[in-house]
């Protein structure tokens, strides 16, 4: 193989590597610290465990960071923090895909928001055409437990507040904001950890898994990340990141035991089609501009 050829294929890789890994940690999460310290503890450990991995790894405290700045880092790590209690507790009742599936509706109302293209109101149909599948409503009531859909639609819009707040942090650097922003997120969500499960927390089992849960839920895919977007357009990362909700739905009926029927199938299917189609065609304009910005461009 050619190095140009193996080159092409890192950032593939990459992503790959990231959203199984993410998707491993979060399986192994909900199989073996859920029945000992339930969802919240589960975030706690999983984020605390995270921050404790990512501050000395960057080591936040070399950069200096302006007022505006610290408070725009709070937001981020706040939402953060609340996106993945919220993830957690939807998944108590309802299956991993779903749940993931869910929750992308968050990131693809951003970009879709931020656009005014004709275009995007297909993705928009596409994407609510998914969540009328899965959403509990009218006939279709018993089809999941509200309350899990609820939690993930609220996750939903807390990654949607963290990808805005992510972007007005985007002149820092990445290690610098990620590694500060886990930080906020552990300081919300650790409290809430430890007020429900109290030393279930500090069990020598729960320690060594959350450590490891960590590690694939956050460091390893991070890291990956990190690796693919110094090497893709961010257009094309999302794309490619689209994949997610199925990898989620595909290891939750490996490792969980979790079965979907087809029209739950179906619904991923649509959402993950909404957010590669938006990706798409905003990396599309984005050429464009770019071309009737710098006429030499042109093909």
């Amino acid at each position: 193989m050619s190095m140009l050829r193996y080159s092409s294929l890192v950032p593939v890789l990459a992503i790959l590597g990231a959203v199984t890994f993410l998707a491993l940690g979060t399986s192994w999460a909900k199989y073996a610290l859920f029945p000992l310290i339930g969802a919240q503890g589960t975030t706690a450990v999983r984020v605390g465990f995270s921050a404790v991995l990512l501050l000395p790894l960057w080591r936040p405290w070399r950069w200096r960071i302006t007022r505006d700045d610290a408070w725009r880092v709070a937001c981020y790590g706040a939402a953060l923090g609340a996106m993945n209690l919220c993830f957690y507790l939807s998944l108590r009742t309802i299956p991993f895909g779903v749940a993931v599936a869910i929750e992308f509706s968050g990131p693809l109302a951003v970009a879709v928001l931020s656009s005014r293209r004709p275009i995007d109101f297909v993705w928009i149909a596409l994407a609510v055409a998914g969540l009328g599948m899965l959403l509990p409503l009218g006939d279709n009531v018993g089809a999941l437990d509200p309350v899990g859909v609820m939690f993930a639609l609220v996750a939903a819009v807390c990654w949607g507040t963290y990808i805005v707040f992510g972007k007005r942090v985007g002149h820092l650097h990445a290690g610098h904001s990620v590694s500060l922003g886990l930080l906020v997120a552990a300081l919300v969500v650790v409290p809430v950890g430890v007020a429900h499960a109290g030393g279930a927390l500090l069990s020598p089992w729960v320690l060594v898994v959350g450590v490891g849960v960590a590690a694939l839920s956050s460091a390893i895919p991070i890291s990956l990340e990190m690796v693919a977007l110094k090497r893709l357009p961010p257009q094309t990362f999302s794309i490619m990141a689209s994949i997610e909700p199925a990898v989620a739905a595909l290891l939750g009926l490996a490792l969980l035991g979790e079965q979907l029927n087809a029209t739950q199938w179906l619904a991923i299917g649509l959402i993950m089609a909404a957010s590669m189609g938006s990706a798409a065609t905003a990396h599309r304009a984005a050429e464009r501009a770019r071309r009737y910005a710098d006429p030499g461009l042109g093909g």
